[in-house]
């Protein structure tokens, strides 16, 4: 099942199942109430893809977990040893953008890269779950591009702002939930031209290990993402570039490239 978060002529949020270039409208919410979300069931009503806009499939109470350095290649390219436990950090969902959103790039870096990674969606509420049991904890997949503020990150030494600006976490364009993860092309390509090639099975921790992992920290609930690492190939990208994020048997998640707005500075107001 593809499960999609959309909008008909900028109504509020709906959930819909794609089936080739049909979205079927659903009733239900995956993702809640907590901690048991109520049945999907088509309501009866069906839209050609083109006629609903995509939105990022995960809920704004999500919390968005990454995982650096998973992937050795990636890891050597930027000259950096392997962890010898996960690296995690946090996306604010302030960083989440749409498919087919822009990606803008802000005014305080010069050298913004590109992530293609396959996300994890986490489906039930979980505490200390088994590596040997996370499958069950896991609603789906997406792809997610973990944009990346290269001096910044270099320069803060933490990942907070070179990770976490506005528009630096697209999501999309569905989630799968029939996807097996364990050995899938990850390509990203900018302007049409492939960046990143590489396969989920090159991971130097699995996605079972991460949730055990993750899950012994922090309590995952539904919407919860987990941003599982990036292949080799990362770069820069530019105002007016289109950057693709593309998973085998997923899909393809687009987003052009704008440069930075305008700050317009605003006084502070203080409540009385």
């Amino acid at each position: 099942m593809r499960i999609a978060r959309c909008t008909v002529d900028d109504g509020p949020p709906r959930y819909g199942e794609v089936v080739s270039d049909t979205v079927h409208m659903l009733t239900g919410d995956p993702y809640g109430p907590a901690p048991d979300p109520r049945p999907l069931a088509r309501t009866g009503d069906a839209l050609p893809l083109g006629a609903v806009r995509l939105l990022a499939p995960i809920p704004p109470t999500a919390k968005i977990i990454g995982v650096g350095r998973n992937y050795a290649a990636h890891a050597a390219e930027l000259g950096n040893e392997l962890p010898t436990t996960p690296l995690l950090f946090f996306k604010p969902y302030t960083a989440v953008t749409h498919p087919g959103a822009p990606i803008e790039l802000p005014g305080f870096s010069s050298d913004i890269h590109h992530e293609a990674e396959l996300a994890v969606v986490i489906g039930t509420r979980c505490k200390h779950v088994r590596a040997a049991d996370a499958r069950a904890a896991v609603l789906g997949y997406t792809a997610a591009n973990d944009l990346t503020a290269r001096d910044v990150q270099r320069t803060d030494g933490q990942f907070t702002r070179s990770k976490g600006f506005d528009t630096a976490c697209p999501l999309g364009p569905w989630i799968d939930t029939d996807l097996d993860p364990r050995s899938l092309r990850i390509r990203a390509r900018v302007d049409g031209v492939i960046r990143q090639d590489g396969r989920t099975d090159q991971m130097v921790l699995g996605i079972d290990a991460l949730i055990a992992h993750i899950s012994a920290a922090f309590t995952l609930l539904p919407g919860d993402v987990i941003l599982t690492g990036t292949p080799a190939g990362v770069g820069p990208v530019a105002p007016g570039q289109t950057v693709e994020v593309d998973i085998e048997g997923l899909g393809v998640l687009t987003n052009p490239v704008t440069a930075p707005r305008p700050a317009r500075p605003r006084g502070w107001q203080v409540s009385r």
